[in-house]
């Protein structure tokens, strides 16, 4: 498994994984080029009392193996096993959405009529019997699943936008038979009654149908090599990322308090941090999300905002969007309660997005969940945090 990790900052203080008592560290600061870490590198990594404060190098334990998309350790199958990135609709009267709090990576993005649409990233699904509702599929957040290997789930597509890359061998795809997709997989899809929603909102992948659906189409199973590069740089087992310099964000908007017409402004959505836990809770249209399937509330380790070129596309009444979800922009990580100010990178469609702070350093993300919101540069102002 080809694996890219990069430069960290990381200030360490916690429980030393197989110390069998807490203990206070004194902080650690390692600082590296912002580049793939080679042999050499590696041992650059490991501060002179032995102590590796990120995770480099993925080893099986009885059986397991900490992930790519999380740093969280499960099982070895799980977390060598390609993702399935499912589109999921967010707009008020869909909710609730099922499943969704397993998914390991949920990105969230604008489309047509300014409401924010999700795309889920699981990897531990097999206690789960369906996920959904599914919707339909946007180019730039296709380009996104690409950086994660991903097997993309979608019922619908814009088809001008959208076909030219999904019915080519530049990403996997278990597709409702729609108009505009070449290559369906009926049997990956289902509708569940659901009295009082409208019918686009009834419609499931399920993991059985999936299942047979990747079978059937003959997609490799596991990350494959020159497609995948892990998701982020995560501190190790009993280190945190603390960022104690660093402002704190113990409230994250990213599309503000009030109503505008960047995507965001229509959920107003909010992360709340709780410092007990650790987590960021999220709430939109004035309440908690909630997994229909467990009741939980939303919540994740880490909040990323990507700040994108964007623009309407003809035929403009039409209000479909584009994203620029390569090259490079801003970019703002919170984690631990606090935000970092950087940038982003990505070069291509098959390499990971990458964060940088103001100094040219990899931010190191703690080990969890994280949502990363893809904010027109435009609509940039009305994002806060306090």
């Amino acid at each position: 498994m080809k694996k890219k990790v990069l430069a960290a900052m990381i200030i360490a203080i916690g429980i030393l994984a197989g110390c069998g008592k807490e203990e206070e560290l004194p902080p650690v600061i390692q600082t590296l080029e912002p580049e793939s870490l080679t042999e050499e590198t590696q041992e650059e990594a490991v501060p002179e009392d032995g102590e590796v404060t990120v995770i480099t190098e993925r080893k099986v334990v009885d059986g397991k193996m900490q992930s790519y998309l999380t740093g969280e350790w499960k099982d070895e199958a799980v977390v060598k096993r390609r993702n399935m990135a499912v589109m999921i609709p967010n707009n008020k009267g869909v909710l609730p959405q099922y499943g969704i709090s397993q998914a390991s990576i949920i990105y969230e993005a604008p489309v047509e009529g300014r409401i924010t649409r999700l795309m889920a990233l699981f990897e531990d699904y097999d206690d789960l019997d369906h996920i959904g509702p599914v919707r339909s599929s946007r180019d730039y957040y296709v380009y996104e699943a690409m950086a994660y290997d991903s097997i993309y789930v979608n019922w619908g597509l814009a088809v001008p936008f959208v076909g030219p890359i999904i019915n080519t061998d530049k990403i996997d795809n278990i597709s409702e038979p729609v108009e505009g997709i070449d290559v369906p997989a009926a049997e990956a899809f289902d509708r569940i009654s659901r009295p009082g929603y409208k019918k686009e909102y009834t419609g499931y992948v399920f993991i059985d149908g999936y299942n047979k659906a990747v079978e059937r189409l003959g997609y490799e199973t596991e990350y494959r090599e020159d497609r995948f590069v892990q998701a982020f740089t995560f501190a190790a087992d009993g280190y945190k990322a603390e960022y104690a310099d660093y402002p704190s964000a113990t409230k994250i908007y990213p599309g503000g308090t009030q109503s505008n017409a960047g995507g965001y402004g229509n959920a107003n959505p909010c992360f709340t941090y709780n410092e007990e836990d650790g987590l960021y809770y999220r709430t939109q249209y004035g309440s908690a999300q909630i997994d229909e399937m467990n009741g939980e509330q939303l919540a994740v380790t880490n909040v990323v905002f990507k700040i994108c070129h964007g623009e309407v596309r003809e035929p403009v009444d039409k209000d479909y969007l584009a994203f620029g979800v390569h090259g490079e922009g801003e970019a703002y990580v919170f984690t631990n309660g606090k935000v970092i100010h950087g940038t982003w990178k990505r070069n291509s469609d098959y390499e990971p997005n990458l964060f940088y702070d103001e100094n040219g350093n990899e931010i190191v993300f703690n080990q969890g969940k994280t949502w990363i919101c893809n904010i027109w540069q435009e609509y940039q102002e009305y994002m806060s945090y306090e």
